[in-house]
């Protein structure tokens, strides 16, 4: 074998890969081949040019080459991006780093690409080189009166690229006077996709689209003509941050310059580019001489400054977007102007939105320090608010300019300094309760250098802030953190000292020192950390975040500040190193395909005012596992995964690996690696799983050694036996680490042993309590760091032989908090099913209980004893003992699980809550305490686990406590449990539309009496506990609610959460205000958790607070020890003053509006309902109108005879309409004797509406098709039809667990009701029937916990039913006060549900004591900025979010918890009938047939701005258009595969992962006119009303091949038959409704012939018993013969003129002779009752009539008697008179297959019969009397068996020989087509579109 084919392995799709060794290849390793095609894209690599041509291989042709290879465009003599790989390949390793090298420092663009020859560039009009006076050298001038006809463009064409790399486009450019401009872009991503991004001072307004920006560029507002330049236009350099620009607009990550078009009118000098920031006031020289910390702008790029005249007087310097904060605002940066200028600056107006008052009350200000490298270290975060921040560097302040140049104060500002930020947490300070917090890495220094000037100050100067704050601001300081870990439990490091470890906890970075335990914690992640690397020295900490895409910091580890913050361009980071000396770091992630990348980023310019730039990026088919840079070389890297281990190297700007060749151990699952001491050679120890520790030569890439860790055996004799490295089972290793002498190894088993690196023998092992994760040995290796997957932390003191425990941590969130007073102790429980005990002084665990069968859920301490309290979800509360570390006492009378603990502060009771409403107390004063009372139904049961949902008043007097329902609080006497007081916190605000819930509840300090309720809608109600009424409200301005709240001792602070921020307020001072509506002081906003903060508290010595939620937080309160008097406290004596307004609110009006604002009541039950007897009912409203305006009286009687007019959406259900109505008395047959099986069902109906359901747990899949429930198998499609509904199904419901399908048709009759059938699933039988609506079912939905069904009717009936699934009864039903278009259960509340229309309705289910049930309704209209739409669908996204499509193409986003819209987008062009969301991914489908992926996964973020929120972090991932509206889809919970169903239809298996759509079921979507089978039998071919020919599968019903015509039916069908001569050629033969007659070659799929025989509609063809003669007949009753091979019609018959031709057959004559001459024997069937029989030879032209058959038509009386629209609801489509034939049964005729003189004929004669007709006998033979007219019939050739279809829904199988029937039904329309198959076998009958298969049984 040689080399290379040893070196070649195989790829996905037969394709190989060549790998070599890096002497022997310039190229990236491996190099993958396979096939392309000529100027296709091709795939991405590391090669920076390659070409592709149809199956061969390309390579790489040599720079400097001038020409093209395959579509490749090379520019210049250097390596640029051609025009096909550039969007593919810029980001590509080595391309992207040899760019950047010849890029540097800068480059001149005209320049480089010789505009001057106009070779490689282009100009359109008047371009004109001139000679500038002021820049005294030559430009160029582009002028002309239409801006798109006079350009500079760069390349030549748009096709081709410029390949720029550099992060900065310095435009030097001067506006003509009076003149527009405009400068357009095309910026390149790195997802390949290009964004146009367009200046120019003719718009008017910013604009944003998915791939184009448009920024408007004001020269001068004042002008006459606005906009335009003025005359006194200076030069200027335009900076632009195109990576900026992108990532803050878009989120998208910059890639390259692809092209610029400069267009009239202006004068341009050149462009730049380059990854530096220049100061251009700043030249070298000035640099040097004055040693200022700039970037002076080099000697090229410098305009002229004459002597003693400043830069500043003469041009203009323009930085976009602003390059300290990069904080959206709303001008482009200007600097360095003179004051006198300020009116002319260049500047961007706020769009017209912008300048309203709540924008403006909304829009955030960011104050900055303009230090001249802090635009350097200033990084960016993505905002979806399409504003661009400015400053002037001369100003001390900015200002926001609105229009009219009038300036708008800031609303908020963000503060956050370096001391911040490394130890104190993210403040924010706000003016306003509604200011969000944003993350460090947006907010950038401010003040001067050691100010002491406040920020209000700052930001106003001598217009001082005049409401009232916190002294000092901050006044929070995070002090430690108890937690380890949160993304992974593997990443631990030592400093180089070894006197402190770094690790993450959760989202801050944590350096704690071992001896003092002192932490020093790195703030500003906003997720969880998922890797961290410190350089050798332990200057430099890489920390990175899990959220896609990862974001990377950069930290000075010595002080604690950032000094970099970027986006990586690969998803969550899992490995971070740095090498050696700090210059490079490593880091590997996946990109957007799930590929691993490994990407180098240089650090050499970190200091120097550069960033991070990524060196090298390398994709790898590896998995990796951990990844390393050799210390002893930084271009040396290793990596391990699955089944491999790699050597890396960089080199030239390309990152080269090769696979170390492991043997026989190449299927191992490798987990760590670590490089040999220098002393021990070129070693590299790599670990497994399977316990081997493999030695590998990194020089010659071969394994030296392997070893493996075996478990322990039983010792047989006196001592234990070492461990050894053998043969047998392993141990899995984790992890190693190795100094000079040992080996450290963590294991599955739980040890960290310590090994000598020959691995004789253990020289020390410790035993942890669960698996170690990781271990790393310190620089002076006598200290082993370990971590476990149980949260710990802690290292081995090699000398002393001890193992010292660092940290304790839960390992999932925490869920409630409990403070001791006298012990200062703290006591959590958690998610990972355990309770600990923790000292608040070291922040060190004291006791850890576990409880792995149930679940803790709440704990309280006792206030005097050494125990506490916990509840479980099994509903039990046990004691604890600390002294004793055991259980005193279990009570288990709860039945639910416990939601909230709360002990008196005398220490007298305890209560408890359960999930059932069920309130115990209990008597705590004994150390064993004992159950006193227990009371039902009282508390509020879907309230989740809080330690704030009950609340003890300070003197132990009163309790409160949420329920009995979430709007009312009680409050009850804490020793009889008599109710008190009950206070409806929805009634509160009589003036607002929310409905509110009590959230959580705490009380105030006694005097005054005050209870705080948290309520859902964002607000604070402080309460008077004595009477009830409200003394004042606050607004907490987040948009979830405050899920804890806690209020300091002495009453001066108030401590909320919600989300993940924590908030501050300054109680005493709100009490202080003269009046509730005066303004507020802002509270202080604190963040730092990565997930939702679950509970606050302050510590019992009130000096410090505690927040837990991923992790415990302790903070640090900054008040001076003396100003905690408590008579210091203005307002805490007594009670505040209240407003007039609260004085006339008694008790007696709070206890009248104590009742919910709306309720559903019953009424009587109606007479005819089938469940139970109780209907819909009126809107009672209350004492008060409800804020909608809705009617508060509503007759049932009337509203149902008044139907209203059907909405305009096409998400409403209209059953197609039906001339017949099913038959009654059918003569079924007995079980198990049936004569025909259902086989198989041929499509879906589009007409319904979500009418499709699928499981991928279980993998149950069903649709409807008509009247039937299609259950099929997706592996073997195979099908289940589940039958028993009368008319077309409307839509289906799938239950949660699978279990239960719900299904829903219309009504079958004038008297009758809807249908709605409860299917179980496992058995396939229908085990409910229940029925309520009148008219149709328009949705169904199952509750979370399939216990209710709820369903909806449509337009005309209105009413919505809840049902109990386990007993079938109707336990509610209203009339809703207007259409609904769609409704949903919510996934987190059982008992809440949505409905969309004119708006969102909001019905939460109220439950009675007696088990009845009512809906209280609240009511959302649609926002005004969307105008006069309606909603048409709606879905559940990530809590609390509901996305809502409308008719006109918007998608809004709600907060349900605030019940307001704060996003909307357009989404399509026309109504958004259905939504579904799933993680981070939303999927629409439209009436435009287009279905669309968005990404939203940044929504949830962007529900923190309000109505603040841009709907530009939304994207559009992918986009499929279909053949018909969407109506139907379900997709997996991953959201990459789903099936979706169109109206057209047609079921499509939907891939978002491939982009592609394949069909699964497919069907007609009109009327099935025909069926024709091919001679074998194999295949079949249908017709349609809708124009199209379709070929089947018999045997799997797959749709092969479809002909379509547009704008024609295809009325008739023929398939040739197999004597034709040439058994390969197969034809059918279509006629349409213009006369056309169109043959079809089946093999070759194409159109063989095309005919005009006719000039009315066809109506039935047959082809002659040779196959080259065509018979066709028309409605006029023509019949044409034509040549099959020519298309000429050679004979036309007019016998039957008059009448429609119903049906035409042509067999071989072999029935003797009867009278005529001929080889065909044919007959023709029309209308008007007549048969003719002829007798033909086509190759002699000759035809003769055999015998003519005319039967007595049947009175129009007794047609419509007996027509299917006689007991129909309508009248018939037919109301002509009685003489035309149109109105009468077709005439059916055929030849007896079994008797070839026989003819039967049906639908002829005065009654419904089959007649015999002998044509020897002239005359009938047999008459078989029929229930109804036949309107199809089909003879069986086999058996004797007549297949007979009626319009009453019904084929009836008539045996002729026994004279016995069997009627079948399944139909939901007129039978219209009856055919067996050649074989006799199977049986196809059409209703309409659906056709049904049976399979013949019996015969």
């Amino acid at each position: 074998m040689t080399a290379e084919a040893r070196g070649r392995r195989l790829l996905p799709g037969g394709r190989t890969a060549v790998e070599r060794k890096w002497p022997e290849s310039n190229s990236a390793l491996p190099e993958e081949r396979k096939p392309g095609k000529l100027g296709s894209s091709p795939a991405p690599g590391p090669a920076p040019c390659r070409g592709h041509v149809s199956g061969a291989v390309t390579y790489l042709r040599p720079c400097g080459v001038r020409g093209a290879v395959a579509g490749l465009l090379l520019l210049g003599t250097r390596c640029v991006p051609c025009v096909r790989c550039a969007s593919a390949e810029a980001g590509s390793a080595s391309c992207g780093a040899m760019a950047r090298v010849w890029q540097q420092p800068f480059l001149n663009v005209f320049r480089h690409f010789k505009v001057d020859e106009w070779k490689r560039s282009t100009k359109e009009g008047d371009v004109a080189a001139v000679t500038d006076k002021t820049l005294k050298c030559t430009v160029y001038r582009v002028r002309g009166a239409v801006s798109a006809s006079n350009y500079i463009q760069l390349p030549k064409t748009s096709t081709q690229s410029l390949g720029l790399t550099g992060r900065y486009l310095y435009v030097l450019f001067r506006p003509l006077p009076a003149k527009h401009f405009v400068i357009h872009l095309d910026v390149s991503t790195e997802d390949s996709q290009v964004i146009r991004v367009s200046f120019s001072n003719l718009f008017k307004e910013f604009k944003s689209t998915a791939t184009w920006l448009q920024f408007p560029f004001i020269c001068e507002a004042g002008t006459p003509r606005e906009g335009v330049a003025f005359p006194g236009a200076r030069w200027t350099c335009l900076q632009l941050d195109l990576h900026d620009i992108l990532l803050v607009y878009l989120q998208r990550c910059y890639s390259h310059l692809k092209g610029v078009r400069l267009c009239a009118s202006m004068l341009v000098r050149s462009l730049y580019t380059s990854d530096l920031c220049f100061d251009p006031a700043i030249t070298v020289a000035e640099a040097r001489r004055s040693k200022l910390p700039v970037t002076p702008i080099p000697r090229e790029m410098a305009f002229p400054v004459p002597k003693g005249e400043s830069w500043h007087d003469r041009y203009v310097h323009i930085r976009f977007p602003s390059g300290s904060s990069h904080v959206p605002s709303e001008l482009v940066q200007k600097s360095g102007f003179p004051p006198e200028a300020a009116g002319r600056v260049p500047r961007l107006l706020p769009s017209p939105g912008a300048c309203s008052k709540p924008a403006r009350d909304s829009r955030a200000r960011v104050i900055q320090k303009h230090d001249p490298t802090a635009s350097r270290w200033a990084t960016s975060m993505p905002r979806p608010l399409p504003e661009v921040s400015v400053s002037c560097e001369r100003s001390e302040v900015s200002r926001v300019v609105g229009p009219s140049d009038c300036i708008q104060e800031p609303s908020a500002w963000v503060e956050a300094t370096d001391e911040h930020a490394s130890g104190d947490g993210l403040h924010v300070s706000a003016c306003q309760p509604t200011v969000e917090p944003v993350a460090p890495e947006d907010t950038a220094p401010h003040g001067p250098p050691g100010g002491k000037q406040s920020l209000p100050e700052a930001a106003l100067g001598k217009k001082r802030f005049q409401q009232r704050s916190f002294l000092p601001d901050p006044i929070l300081r995070l002090k430690g953190v108890v937690g380890f870990g949160g993304h992974s439990t593997k990443w631990a490091l030592w400093a180089l000292d070894g006197a402190a470890v770094v690790y993450p906890c959760h989202a801050v970075v944590v350096a704690l020192r071992v001896e003092t335990r002192e932490q020093r914690l790195f703030l500003g992640h906003t997720d969880k950390v998922s890797a961290l690397a410190l350089d050798g020295s332990s200057s430099l900490l890489a920390s990175a975040q899990a959220r896609p895409h990862s974001m990377l910091r950069l930290w000075d580890f010595q002080t604690g500040s950032c000094l970099a913050l970027f986006r990586s361009p690969v998803h969550t980071i899992s490995s971070l190193s740095f090498s050696n000396n700090g210059e490079l770091l490593c880091g590997v992630g996946k990109d957007r395909h799930g590929r691993t990348t490994v990407l180098v980023w240089g650090m050499a310019q970190l200091g120097r005012g550069g960033e991070a730039v990524i060196l090298a990026k390398a994709h790898s088919d590896a998995d990796v596992q951990a990844f390393e840079i050799a210390a002893f070389d930084e271009a040396r890297m290793a990596s391990c995964g699955r089944g491999s281990v790699r050597l890396w190297r960089l080199r030239g700007g390309a990152l080269r690996s090769c696979a170390v060749d492991l043997g026989e151990h190449h299927t191992l699952e490798f987990t760590d690696l670590a490089f040999g001491p220098a002393q021990n050679g070129h070693t590299l120890y790599v670990c497994s799983r399977s316990g081997h520790i493999l030695e590998i030569d990194h020089q010659r890439m071969a394994v030296r050694h392997a070893r493996r860790l075996l478990p322990l055996q039983t010792p047989r004799g006196p001592l234990a036996p070492k461990r050894t490295f053998s043969s047998g089972p392993g141990i899995a290793i984790n992890s190693l680490s190795v100094s000079r002498s040992a080996c450290a190894v963590g294991s599955e088993d739980g040890y960290l042993r310590l090994w000598p690196l020959d691995f004789s023998s253990v020289l020390l092992e410790a035993e942890h309590e669960g698996p170690v994760s990781s271990v790393r040995v310190s620089p002076g290796g006598l200290r082993v760091l370990s971590t476990t997957s149980s949260g710990h932390l802690g290292f081995l003191d090699i000398p002393s032989q001890e193992y010292r425990l660092l940290v304790r941590s839960h390992t999932a969130p925490v869920l409630a908090l409990a403070t001791e007073r006298s012990r200062g102790q703290l006591a959590t429980v958690s998610q990972d099913r355990t309770v600990r005990v923790w000292d608040l002084a070291t922040l060190q665990q004291l006791y850890d209980f576990t409880s792995p069968e149930e679940a803790p859920r709440a704990v309280a301490f006792h206030p005097t004893q050494p125990t506490f309290f916990c509840g479980f979800s099994s509903g039990a509360v046990r004691s604890f003992s600390l002294e004793a570390a055991e259980v005193l006492v279990e009570h288990r009378c709860h039945r639910g699980a416990i939601t909230g603990l709360a002990a008196s502060p005398d220490g007298r009771f305890l209560f408890s809550a359960c999930s059932r409403g069920a309130l115990a107390q209990y008597h705590s004063g004994a150390p064993r305490c004992r159950v006193l009372r227990v009371a039902a139904n009282v508390v509020c049961q879907e309230a989740c686990p809080s330690s704030s949902i009950l609340a003890v008043s300070e003197d132990s007097c009163l309790l409160a406590f949420v329920g009995p329902s979430k709007y009312t609080v009680s409050i009850v006497d804490t020793a009889s449990l008599d109710e008190l007081l009950r206070v409806n916190v929805s009634a509160l605000d009589l003036a607002g539309s929310c409905l509110d819930s009590a959230v959580a509840l705490c009380f105030g300090p006694s005097p005054p009496s005050h209870l705080l309720v948290s309520t859902s809608s964002n607000t604070i109600a402080v309460l008077d506990a004595r009477s009830g009424h409200m003394v004042r409200e606050l607004s907490c301005g987040n948009p979830a609610a405050c899920a804890s709240l806690a209020l300091s001792a002495d009453g001066r602070f108030l401590l909320t959460a919600a989300e993940r921020a924590v908030r501050l307020w300054d109680y005493a001072m709100q009490a202080g205000l003269s009046c509730q509506v005066c303004a507020t002081p802002p509270p202080q906003v604190y963040i730092g958790h990565s997930e939702p903060v679950r509970a606050v508290a302050f510590t019992p010595d009130q000096q410090q607070l505690l927040s837990v939620g991923d992790a415990i937080f302790l903070w640090d309160i900054l008040v001076p020890r003396e100003g905690w008097s408590p008579g210091s406290v203005q307002g805490a004596p007594g009670p505040p003053p209240t407003c007039e307004a609260d004085r006339s609110r008694g008790p007696e009006d709070l206890h009248q509006a104590s009742g919910p604002s709306v309720l559903v009541q019953k009424e009587a039950g109606r007479a005819g309902d089938g469940a139970c007897g109780v209907t819909g009912g009126p809107w009672d409203l209350g004492r008060r109108p409800h804020p909608c305006g809705w009617p508060s009286v509503c007759s049932t009687v009337g509203a149902r005879a008044r139907r209203p007019a059907r909405p305009n959406s096409y998400r409403h259900f209209t059953a197609r309409y039906k001339a017949s109505s099913p038959a009654q008395g059918l003569s079924l047959p007995p079980a198990g004797d049936e004569w025909l099986r259902l086989k198989a069902v041929v499509g879906y109906n589009g007409n319904g509406r979500t009418n499709l359901v699928w499981s991928p747990d279980t993998g149950f899949f069903a649709y409807t098709c008509g009247c039937l429930v299609v259950v099929e198998d997706l592996h073997s499609g195979a099908q289940q039809h589940w039958l028993g509904h009368p008319e077309e199904i409307s839509t289906l419901a799938l239950s949660h667990d699978a279990q239960v399908l719900a299904s829903a048709s219309g009504r079958s009759g004038a008297a009758s009701r809807c249908q709605i059938r409860l299917w179980d699933v496992p058995r396939g039988s229908c085990r409910q029937l229940l029925s309520h609506h009148d008219t149709a079912v328009q949705a169904l939905a199952f509750s979370l916990d399939d216990r209710l069904l709820i369903t909806l009717g449509d337009c005309g009936d209105g009413t919505l039913a809840l049902w109990s699934t386990a007993t079938c009864e109707l336990l509610s039903s209203t009339r809703l006060p207007e259409p609904v278009h769609g409704m949903a259960f919510s996934p987190w509340h059982t008992g809440e549900l949505a409905c969309v229309g004119q708006g969102i309705l909001t019905l939460q289910l109220l439950w009675g004591q007696a088990g009845d049930v009512s809906l209280q309704a609240h009511r959302e209209p649609v926002p005004e900025e969307l105008g006069g739409c309606e909603l048409s669908s709606l879905c559940y996204g990530a809590a609390p979010l509901l996305y809502c499509g409308s008719n006109e193409g918007q998608v809004c986003v709600w907060d349900t918890r605030a019940g307001c819209c704060f996003l909307a987008w357009e989404a399509d062009e026309g109504e958004i009938g259905v939504l579904l969301c799933s993680g981070t991914w939303l999927v629409s489908g439209s009436n435009t047939r287009r279905l669309r992926l968005w990404a939203v996964g940044a929504v949830p973020e962007l529900r923190r701005r309000g109505s603040g929120a841009r709907s530009s972090s939304v994207f559009l991932e992918r986009e499929l258009t279909l053949d018909g509206a969407v109506v139907s889809a379900v997709f997996h919970d991953s959201m990459d595969m789903g099936v979706v169903g169109t109206t057209a239809g047609t079921l499509w298996y939907i891939s978002w992962a491939e982009g592609t759509s394949t069909r699964l079921i497919s069907g007609h979507r009109s009327k099935v006119n025909e069926v024709a089978f091919s001679p074998d039998e194999s295949h079949c071919a249908t017709c349609s009303d809708d124009g199209s020919v379709r070929v089947w599968c018999v045997a799997s019903t797959e749709l092969l091949i479809q002909f379509q015509v547009l704008s024609q039916s295809c009325l008739c069908l023929a398939w040739s038959p197999q004597s034709c001569g040439c058994p390969e050629e197969q034809h059918v033969a279509a006629g349409y409704s213009d006369g056309t007659l169109r043959v079809f070659s089946i093999p070759r799929s194409a159109v063989e012939l095309k005919m005009y025989p006719h000039t009315a509609a066809l109506t039935a063809l047959a082809f002659s018993a040779d196959g080259q003669t065509i018979v066709s007949g028309d409605k006029d009753g023509l019949v044409a013969v034509s040549h099959l091979r020519t298309g000429m019609t050679f004979r036309v018959l007019s016998d039957h003129r008059g009448a429609p031709i119903c049906t035409l057959q042509s067999t071989r004559k072999e029935c003797g002779d009867f009278g005529a001459e001929g080889t065909d024997l044919w007959l023709a069937a029309s209308g008007d009752q007549r048969v003719s029989v002829w007798a033909s030879d086509w190759l002699r032209d000759h035809c003769e009539l055999v015998d003519w058959l005319s039967f007595p038509a049947p009175s129009l009386a007794e047609v419509v008697l007996a027509a299917p629209w006689a007991q129909g609801p309508r009248p018939p489509p037919c109301t002509v008179p009685p003489q035309v034939p149109s109105c009468l049964p077709p005439s059916l005729a055929a030849f007896c297959p079994w008797d070839p003189a026989l003819l039967v004929c049906a639908g002829l004669g005065v009654s419904p019969e089959v007649a015999f007709y002998s044509l020897r006998q002239k005359q009938v033979v047999e008459k078989i009397p029929l229930p109804f007219f036949a309107v199809s019939m089909s003879l069986s050739p086999g058996a004797h068996l007549v297949a007979i279809g009626f319009s009453e829904r019904m084929v009836r199988l008539l045996d002729c020989a026994s004279g016995t029937v069997q009627d079948f039904a399944g139909h939901d329309d007129s039978v219209q087509l009856c055919r067996f198959a050649p074989s006799a076998q199977l049986l196809f009958t059409a209703a309409h579109s659906e056709i049904l298969v049976w399979e013949v049984t019996g015969h």
